[in-house]
């Protein structure tokens, strides 16, 4: 009898019909403690604690009157920020619709089409004081393309930021293993009083993520030629 040429698909699935690498992401999300405590805890993801080890070193919220959260779904960090700066205006921005949350302004679009900015900031009632990202671009599996694909979000993060950033403001974004590339880090540098790179514990030890802590961001700087004209 003749046998026909076997399925590419089902090579790759396990006896639940699932692909190799969700059987290998089901598994690590059931043994990942992480995870287990953002459902006890009530966060809608594990990511939660990332930021609240980050504002534990950090200090981010201590002061924050005003957050924008871009990429915020599903909404863990912006979770985070009601609580522990409950007074604070916040504005979560994302592609992906994001379940309604108490406290918090959502916004379904992309946070770098024009006029995003205007209404983010209208929609918080000033400047922000602290701006985060935990965005990553979705993988193709080509490591050069991600890399380049997800620091292109963490440089549109960091220009918002440097447009919208109220003085004293801090910036975080997520870069990848080999921290933020030269040309955005000295911007940054120029930006902000502190710059430094830091990987909290509740990022996976084999994940290639670190975040960027951009801190105290300086007073807007005036070209020589709009400056004011000394008095006589």
């Amino acid at each position: 009898m003749t046998r026909g040429r076997a399925d590419p698909g089902k090579r790759l699935r396990n006896a639940r019909g699932r692909t190799a690498s969700s059987a290998r992401w089901l598994e690590r999300q059931l043994s990942d403690p992480y995870v287990r405590q953002a459902k006890a805890e009530g966060y809608r993801s594990r990511a939660a604690y990332k930021l609240r080890e980050l504002d534990d070193r950090y200090a981010l919220l201590r002061h924050a009157t005003r957050v924008v959260d871009l990429g915020a779904a599903p909404g863990g960090w912006a979770q985070v920020v009601r609580q522990r700066a409950p007074k604070a205006a916040i504005v979560g921005i994302d592609l992906l619709p994001v379940e309604p949350m108490e406290g918090v302004v959502l916004l379904q679009e992309d946070f770098t089409a024009p006029g995003a900015d205007a209404r983010i900031l209208a929609a918080l009632g000033g400047p922000p004081d602290l701006v985060l990202s935990d965005m990553a671009a979705n993988t193709v599996g080509h490591k050069q393309t991600d890399h380049l694909r997800t620091m292109g979000l963490v440089e549109a993060a960091a220009q918002f930021a440097f447009d919208t950033l109220a003085p004293g403001g801090h910036f975080v974004a997520k870069v990848l293993a080999g921290g933020t590339d030269g040309a955005l880090l000295a911007e940054l540098k120029r930006h902000f009083a502190s710059v430094r790179h830091a990987k909290p514990p509740a990022s996976r030890k084999g994940s290639s993520e670190w975040y960027v802590v951009a801190m105290n961001r300086k007073p807007a700087m005036v070209p020589a030629h709009q400056a004011a004209p000394a008095a006589d």
